[in-house]
């Protein structure tokens, strides 16, 4: 049976694993104890519900195929080095490794009790707040600061960003920013943009211990904790040397077509690792791994792969907090903006937990 070793399993990296398992031998490398739902990371540093509901198991998610425990040490051709469980041999090899982004957006902790702890941390701390810093006004921290403002209403909260605006770097339409930059100032919100810190916070973010701080632009700020909402890298560096031709600035690496990395047979990759052109998000991680599965389920066959992926337009979800929010959609074929209403409806309630569930096999489908 032809077998396929997929590293990473997040959000491509478990659909990918699920819609190969009845043709093929899978082994899924991941070095978390159990899925996390980082989508919904924001919330679960506000809402003790949701620090427990973004850890989920892997226990049901494949029927014929392992799930490894352990961390990609190299890749040599198809051949993964992983520790614990030594040299993993494929005939398909898919990257599917992520991105590092600060803490509470994404947690590198390899074992799930001891992010529910950082994370319990950081929430008795805002409970004790009265100002909270956030650094970085991008989508990650429109969406912190959102939900610390829906949380925690009686927390002052100030918005830092080094560009002239608010998700300065995106193709996103005027007015989405404008029903942002509205509901923040409703909330008490101070936005300062066009500055950057002097230097660091000397404490980690989530942690409470009042501070001053100065930024470039001479403004003093005081909080009693922060959080860093910048500075997304691809999880790349398990790749040697053989990769650094087509390795990006960003860590990225370099994909055809259909998905297949550049200058390196039998390897494929999907997700925020990719050097496709578009937003990192959760619903693209996915799209790589219809593409992916339906190429290597043809090749199985005795076919080519003709599967090809091109990357929708930019649309973006913003939940500010359960009932608050905008969103940039394709509508008949248009952008547009919408509200809080619908904004919670594509995800401010449910935060792709359901769907999580279901392809996990924790929930099905006709629940």
């Amino acid at each position: 049976m032809t077998r396929v070793t997929i590293v990473g399993g997040g959000y491509g990296g478990i659909a990918l694993a699920k819609a190969l398992d009845d043709v093929a031998e899978v082994a899924l490398v991941e070095q978390k104890d159990t899925f996390v739902n980082h989508a919904a990371a924001l919330r679960a540093v506000v809402d003790r519900r949701w620090a427990e509901r973004i850890f989920m198991p892997y226990d049901r998610l494949l029927t014929r195929g392992r799930v490894v425990h352990g961390t990609a040490l190299a890749v040599r051709g198809t051949t993964v080095s992983v520790t614990g469980a030594g040299d993993i041999d494929a005939d398909h090899l898919v990257l599917a490794t992520g991105t590092a982004y600060p803490f509470p957006a994404k947690h590198l902790e390899s074992c799930a009790a001891i992010a529910r702890a950082r994370i319990e941390r950081a929430h008795a701390n805002l409970e004790r707040a009265g100002r909270v810093l956030v650094v970085g006004a991008g989508d990650v921290g429109v969406e912190l600061v959102g939900e610390i403002t829906s949380a925690f209403p009686g927390i002052e909260v100030v918005l830092l960003e080094a560009e002239e605006r608010i998700l300065p770097n995106r193709d996103y339409l005027p007015e989405l920013r404008q029903s942002i930059d509205r509901q923040l100032a409703g909330r008490g919100v101070e936005i300062i943009t066009g500055d950057t810190l002097a230097w660091l916070p000397p404490i980690d973010p989530g942690v409470l211990s009042p501070f001053r701080v100065t930024t470039t632009g001479g403004r003093r700020l005081e909080a009693d904790m922060w959080f860093r909402a910048h500075g997304a890298s691809a999880a790349t560096g398990f790749l040697g040397e053989d990769y650094d031709e087509i390795c990006r600035y960003d860590g990225t690496i370099r994909v055809d077509d259909r998905l297949r990395v550049v200058g390196h047979p039998g390897v494929w990759a999907i997700g925020d690792i990719t050097d496709v052109r578009e937003t990192k998000r959760a619903d693209a991680a996915r799209a790589h791994a219809r593409v992916v599965a339906a190429n290597i389920r043809s090749l199985i066959a005795g076919g080519s792969p003709d599967a090809v992926y091109a990357p929708r337009p930019e649309h973006v979800v913003l939940p500010l907090g359960p009932d608050g929010g905008a969103s940039q959609i394709l509508r008949d074929g248009e952008r547009a903006v919408v509200g809080p209403e619908e904004t919670s409806r594509f995800k401010g309630r449910d935060i792709f937990d359901g769907a999580m569930r279901r392809i996990l096999g924790l929930e099905r489908d006709d629940q």
